[in-house]
């Protein structure tokens, strides 16, 4: 029995100590559903968070009057079969961010709603409430003007470098033994060109559309300097369709990136679109095709524009290679607004843009979304919303320049073998 004891000696130490020590063994913690209650003051809402375990910590901003953010840091917060909150006049939409430090929301709140937000955990259970008090547009602008965004790429993974090769995913090569080394960045309309617009909020399709831009093109400067950035214009003036696209072709570029905004009648109407060029496909594609086709009237000799099937089918015939890297890149653009930037997506489709067709070089378009949409342009009218989808393009644009330069040294080393 003497020689039993140090063991069990042990095993009761090791018991008390997982008695003792809960915190380090605790439960995952599990959001079953976000719910939202009017207060029982009358003087706003509550949004509260059913959690199974309370999270480490939290934090909320309301960086502009009308987007409030609120993050949960919790590593390892379940969050993948929570109950969404129901519909309300408060609110226009809300985006979810799942990240590796928690989970983050944006509440858009409602033209005209001015309400200030306070986060606390309640004290009997292990849920969190994000308070929702009404308040004057006045106070609303200076909690606004003296609060940081929560840039939600900062919680992100960082991209994994592992490239595994195989003949599925080769890709046609831009030109023999070229790395991805140069890109022109055209930012639609411009000058006499307003582009489409929003009349009641002031804002132009040119001027943001520029914007974008010129941050696509800083973000590929400062992250991917091997890569030469060229602009088809970094102001206000006015390009030709034609001279954009032959700003690529004269430039032996390896890609031709427009960047627009969308506009329809109907101002419910939101969400990205990328296209590359061939023959629509859809009826949005065509009507896209039109829209910004007609920007030839405003040009020295312009007219009425359409590029016929024959035109577009001879085409396709004769830059299948280009056509593919389009389409890939576009792709690659459409899963980042939708997986990265959580922004609605319309998907990738074709259409006979001119503005495309005399880049001989592989060229997407990309609607950033709706300026008829008063919430979606508002969004990507804010620094917030143009640093979003400013870096949703330039990480699909740097994993495919990855993709590609490791395709292009693979087939050069089995060449070499």
């Amino acid at each position: 029995m003497m020689e039993r004891t140090p063991i069990l000696t042990i095993l009761s130490l090791l018991a008390l100590l997982f008695l003792w020590a809960p915190g380090n063994l605790s439960a995952q913690a599990t959001l079953d559903r976000l719910s939202l209650h009017e207060r029982s003051d009358g003087k706003g809402h509550v949004f509260r968070y059913h959690l199974t375990e309370k999270v480490d910590s939290f934090a909320v901003s309301q960086p502009s009057p009308d987007l409030i953010q609120f993050m949960l840091y919790s590593p390892y917060l379940d969050t993948l079969d929570f109950t969404h909150p129901q519909d309300s006049e408060i609110y226009s939409h809300i985006d979810y961010h799942k990240n590796v430090d928690g989970f983050g929301v944006d509440i858009f709140l409602s033209e005209n709603t001015f309400m200030k937000a306070t986060a606390y955990p309640d004290r009997d259970r292990n849920d969190m409430l994000l308070a929702l008090e009404y308040a004057s547009e006045e106070e609303i602008n200076k909690i606004a003007d003296q609060t940081n965004f929560i840039y939600w790429f900062d919680f992100e993974q960082p991209p994994s470098m592992e490239f595994v090769y195989s003949e599925d995913n080769a890709l046609v090569p831009l030109r023999e033994g070229k790395e991805f080394n140069t890109i022109v960045i055209d930012a639609g309309h411009g000058g006499h060109d307003p582009g489409s617009m929003n009349r009641r909020l002031g804002l132009k399709e040119k001027d943001i559309a520029l914007e974008v831009a010129l941050q696509v093109g800083d973000y590929i400067k400062e992250h991917l300097p091997d890569m030469e950035v060229i602009y088809t214009r970094d102001d206000d003036t006015f390009v030709e369709l034609e001279e954009r696209g032959l700003i690529a072709t004269r430039a032996k570029a390896d890609l031709f990136l427009s960047i627009h905004l969308n506009a329809v009648r109907d101002e419910r109407a939101y969400g990205s679109e990328v296209f590359f060029l061939g023959m629509h496909r859809s009826e949005s594609a065509l009507e896209i095709m039109k829209r910004e086709n007609s920007v030839v009237n405003l040009e020295k000799n312009g007219g009425p524009v359409q590029l016929g099937e024959d035109e577009l089918l001879i085409y396709e015939l004769a830059n299948a290679g280009n056509i593919a890297v389009s389409e890939r890149i576009a792709a690659m653009v459409e899963h980042q607004f939708r997986n990265r930037a959580m922004r609605r997506s319309r998907g990738v489709k074709q259409a006979g843009l001119m503005v495309l067709w005399h880049a001989s070089t592989p060229a997407v378009l990309v609607e950033l979304g709706f300026i008829s949409n008063p919430n979606e342009a508002r969004y990507m009218n804010s620094e917030y919303g143009q640093t979003i989808l400013a870096s949703a393009i330039f990480r699909a644009i740097r994993d495919f320049k990855q993709e590609y330069d490791r395709s292009i040294y693979q087939n050069n080393t089995a060449s070499n073998e």
